[in-house]
This record gives structure tokens, sequence and C-alpha cells, in this order.
């Protein structure tokens, strides 16, 4: 009986209730200032449900980052899939990829702020940001690693054996970061224009670097 009520006061709906206040909160207020009260008043829940679903705030915000990052690396994947999976040529694939990855437009807009409070809380948090390496950058560069890898055994890039991973570090600094810093991770806007020029450029180094010989 007790582990049957224990069950009920775990619903995944309240759960989902809570991970989706806590966000709303954390992004308002910020780590320090958000309180436990405020996230089980806003998900419309007690106190005491937040801590039967969640050891405490850090285990809560620890959560949140792990879903986040890994619903950003299941977006990934998707457009990966989609640019980089049969592509007839590496420069159209690799730009048509850039632009929706790196856009400033991203189907998770809440995810680049979650990131900028995440990094205000480096110091004090680094077992989080492992948790957020591990469930997004860590997955997203091994998929571009190997799509980079198949499309160079299939002659569209030149690759040394083992040579992916160094090519993913240089395609995101050349083509996502830049992107990523002018817009300071999505806050600001970025023009069309401006981005598809950071894009259209940074591929054409690319494949200075490992285009087909």
């Amino acid at each position: 009986m007790a582990t049957e009520t224990a069950k009920r006061r775990r619903s995944p709906a309240k759960r989902a209730a809570i991970t989706e206040a806590a966000l709303r909160v954390f992004l308002r207020e910020g780590y320090t200032r958000a309180s436990v009260d405020a996230i089980a008043a806003d998900a419309g829940v007690s106190k005491r449900t937040v801590y039967n679903h969640f050891r405490d705030k850090e285990a809560l915000f620890a959560t949140i980052v792990a879903e986040s990052s890994t619903a950003v690396a299941e977006d990934f994947t998707e457009v990966a899939a989609r640019h980089l999976d049969a592509p007839a040529d590496a420069a159209s694939a690799l730009a048509a990829f850039g632009l929706e990855w790196a856009s400033p437009s991203s189907r998770r807009p809440d995810h680049g702020a979650l990131v900028r409070l995440l990094m205000a809380e480096a110091t004090h948090f680094p077992d989080i940001i492992r948790v957020w390496q591990e469930t997004g950058p860590e997955p997203v560069y091994r998929g571009l690693a190997a799509r980079l890898r198949a499309m160079a055994d299939r002659g569209l890039l030149s690759l040394a054996e083992g040579e992916e991973e160094a090519a993913t570090g240089h395609f995101v600094a050349l083509v996502q970061t830049p992107a990523t810093n002018r817009s300071f991770f999505h806050t600001l806007p970025l023009p069309e224009a401006e981005h598809r020029e950071i894009v259209r450029s940074g591929v054409d180094a690319f494949l200075r670097l490992y285009g087909p010989r």
C-alpha cells in the first residue's frame, strides 16, 4: 500500500508540471532567488509534492538541464539526418545543415536562456555542467563526427583516419559558434542575411580544410 501511495505521489503529470514550472521560475528569477515555494505555486502543487519528486532544488535544476539538453540533442539528430545522411555534395548539405542547426530562431528558445543561466552558475555546480555536457554537446559532437566520417567514406570530404573528431570541432567553431556568440545564445536577433553569411563563410573555410581533393 505504501508503495502504491508513493507512486501516486510521483505521478508523471505532476512531475511534468513541476519541471515546466521550475524552468519558468529559474529563467525568471535565476537559480539563487528561485524558491521551491515559488516553483510549487507555479506548478499548482504543494511544496511536499515537489520534494516527493526531487531531492532538492539542485536535483530539480539538474533534471531540467538534462531534459532540455537531451531534447536539443534529439533535435540535432533529426536535422543532421535530414541534411547529412544522403547528401549529393558536401557544400550544399553542410550549408543547409548549418543554417538550420545554428539558427537563432531555434525550436527550443528556452534552452539558450537555460545555458546562459548554467554558465552563470558554473562555478557552483560543476556536476550539473557535466550533466549538460553528457546529455547535450557530447552526443551532438559524436553524431556529427559519425556523419562527417560517412561523408568522407563516400568521397565527399577528405579526412584522415580518426580525423572526424577534429573536423567536428572545426565545423562547430566555424559555423555554429560565431552565430551563437553574435546573438549571445540567441538573446539578440541575428539578421537572416548575417546568419547566412556566417554559415556560408564557415562552410567555405571548413571545405578548404576538409573538402575533397
